[in-house]
Order: C-alpha cells, then sequence, then structure tokens
C-alpha cells in the first residue's frame, strides 16, 4: 500500500506538491494554535485558579468517591449580566449548580477560527469553566445550560451561545449536554393563589380562573425573586434539549444568520417581517 501511494506521488507531480502544500498548512496551523494556546494559559494563570464570573458547585461530572453520582447531577448555568447571576446564585443549590455570568452579548463566532476565539477572554473562560479545552471528555457538569431572559436580548444571547457550541464544542450538543431554561413569563395572584404562566395563552387562561387577580409580567431573570426563582431550578425545572436533526443545515443556517449576508438578511427580514 505504502509503495503504490509513493508510486502514485513520483507520477502525479502535481497532486504530490499539493499534498505537499497541505500537509505545510496544517502544520502552520498546529503550531499557531499552540502558540495561542500556551498564551491563554499563562494569561489564566495570572487571574490565579479562579475563573471570573464563575460561582461554582462542589460536586462535578467524573468525580470519584462516596458521592460520584451527583456528578451526573451537577449543571452550569450560563446566565447574562450580573442582576440574573445574582438571583441564581441566592436560589441555587450549592452542590450541584454552578453559575456562569456573562457580560452582556457574547462575541460572534461564525466563520472564526478556534485560535481566534481563544484570544476572546470571557469565550475562554466559558470554555475553561467546562473544562472542555482538551475535548469534551473533560466536560465538568452534566448539564449546560443557557438561562437568559425571554426577550429579543435574550433570544440573541442564546443563539451567539449556540454559534459557538456548535462551532467548536458541537459534540456537547450530539451528546445531549446543552438545553435551555424555560422561566415563567408572568404571575397571577390574588391574596390566596399563585400561579406562573409560561405564555400569553396560560396567562389569560389563569385570569378566567383566579377571581380577583393581578399580573406582573417578569421583563427579565432579575426581576424574579430568588425565592420565586428556587422553584423554577429545582427538581421540577422546565428545561429545552437543544437537538441537532441535521448538522448540516444547522450550519448552513447558522451561516446564514451569522455570517456575513447582510443584504440577503435584511431583504429575508423584510419579507418576513409580520
Amino acid at each position: 500500500m505504502k509503495a503504490a501511494i509513493v508510486e502514485f506521488l513520483y507520477r502525479s507531480p502535481e497532486d504530490a506538491k499539493k499534498l505537499n502544500q497541505k500537509i505545510l498548512t496544517n502544520e502552520n496551523i498546529r503550531k499557531k494554535l499552540s502558540e495561542v494556546k500556551k498564551i491563554a494559559k499563562e494569561n489564566a494563570k495570572k487571574i490565579s485558579l479562579n475563573i471570573p464570573k464563575l460561582k461554582d458547585c462542589k460536586f462535578h461530572l467524573g468525580q470519584t468517591g462516596p458521592h460520584s453520582d451527583m456528578g451526573e447531577r451537577s449543571m452550569i448555568f450560563l446566565t447574562e449580566g450580573d442582576s440574573a447571576s445574582g438571583t441564581l446564585n441566592t436560589a441555587r443549590d450549592v452542590m450541584t449548580q454552578a453559575v456562569f455570568s456573562l457580560r452582556g452579548k457574547p462575541l460572534n463566532v461564525n466563520g472564526m477560527s478556534m485560535s481566534e476565539m481563544y484570544k476572546n477572554a470571557e469565550l475562554y473562560n466559558v470554555m475553561a469553566a467546562l473544562g472542555i479545552e482538551n475535548g469534551i471528555e473533560g466536560l465538568r457538569y452534566g448539564k449546560v445550560i443557557f438561562a437568559t431572559d425571554a426577550d429579543i436580548d435574550g433570544f440573541h444571547i442564546r443563539i451567539l451561545l449556540l454559534t459557538y457550541f456548535l462551532s467548536y464544542f458541537e459534540e456537547l450538543i450530539n451528546a445531549g449536554r446543552v438545553w435551555i431554561l424555560d422561566t415563567p413569563l408572568f404571575r397571577v395572584r390574588n391574596k390566596s393563589v399563585t400561579v406562573y404562566c409560561y405564555s400569553e395563552a396560560e396567562r389569560d387562561n389563569m385570569m378566567k380562573q383566579i377571581r380577583g387577580s393581578e399580573v406582573t409580567r417578569f421583563k427579565g431573570l432579575g426581576e424574579i425573586t430568588a425565592k420565586e426563582f428556587g422553584q423554577f431550578i429545582g427538581e421540577d425545572m422546565r428545561l429545552v434539549p437543544v437537538t441537532i436533526d441535521s448538522l448540516a443545515e444547522a450550519r448552513k443556517a447558522m451561516d446564514f444568520y451569522m455570517g456575513n449576508n447582510t443584504p440577503e438578511r435584511r431583504d429575508f427580514i423584510m419579507k418576513n417581517l409580520v
């Protein structure tokens, strides 16, 4: 087999030249990525072992010992801003629930090389917090959960996070590790009854059933008290799994919505604007 390959390359100098160039290019990419990783690790050491904006939990995935089963129950909430993370941090179970606070909207990494992503401090810290720098085998949590506001900005952050994971860590999605936290939009209550609603239809139905009710619209996670929030991240929390039917179609959609095709995307929005 080896002799046949050598003979083919001797007879096909153009193909041999292309193959050699490909090898040199890949080697150059590996060297650059190695250099960036080295710089990123050195920067991480400067900020100590504590990852900024991470409130960690006690048990982690893959942990051995008498409570090793707790690791599979562990989860990390990726949330937006100090307000939401403050509520989550107060309400969480410190044994199995960690919180990472994003500084607003993360970088759109669509089309970026991994070496470019390494240079972004926040996205590097997300990767370091999850323990997946050297592969998903090092994942520290059983679930990675997006906990964003149920508004336009919150949805945009979800998409940016999905772009990040699809671009570099699609294995996590394929392994069923990535989820979206579903939180209530409304609270309907009177002096004796309180009900949380996840849609306008639920709200309208409850308003008819609860006499003398008042309605509160939660504009963001930070507006929900820690006592209330404890109900939404407890045993009965509502989670939506992130799944992919076709990776090729997912990448195609990501390139359209997150890529450099502004005129086409603008035309699409104008044609489909309600």
